[in-house]
């Protein structure tokens, strides 16, 4: 369940990197357009792959897909803040208990985000594929 993160965060992974130079490295990011479109995409491969993963969890007549969905979806939230800890110590020259909370603490906050905001965009999702599903089927 925590691996249908890898691909979308494979959508953004190198975004992130121009991201966190900007924020944490006092870097200047203009290409704006790349970001909504690399977005835009996150959001439609999160929506696939739990779409997929909803569909293979209801093949197997297990029907409680809502929270898997959920959290299929919002795992990628768990893969940028492993990415976090990737760049705070291998990408960054950031050093001190400050600088230490402060980036910690604030990209905790920015990925509980993405993990609500991929979650919902995943429930969404399976919740439209499994209505859509259900309302083809004719019992007669």
């Amino acid at each position: 369940m925590a691996m249908a993160g890898f691909l979308p965060f494979s959508a953004i992974y190198i975004e992130l990197y121009y991201i966190f130079a900007s924020v944490w490295g006092h870097r200047i990011y203009i290409i704006y357009g790349i970001l909504f479109v690399v977005f835009i995409i996150l959001l439609i491969v999160t929506a696939f792959v739990t779409v997929a993963l909803t569909y293979f969890q209801l093949a197997t007549e297990d029907h409680e897909w809502w929270w898997r969905s959920f959290l299929c979806g919002g795992s990628t939230g768990l893969f940028v803040y492993g990415y976090c800890l990737y760049y705070y110590f291998v990408r960054s020259d950031m050093s001190g208990f400050m600088q230490t909370s402060f980036f910690f603490g604030y990209m905790a906050c920015i990925c509980y985000g993405f993990f609500l905001m991929l979650g919902t965009v995943g429930f969404r999702a399976a919740l439209f594929f499994v209505r859509h599903i259900y309302r083809s089927i004719k019992c007669e």
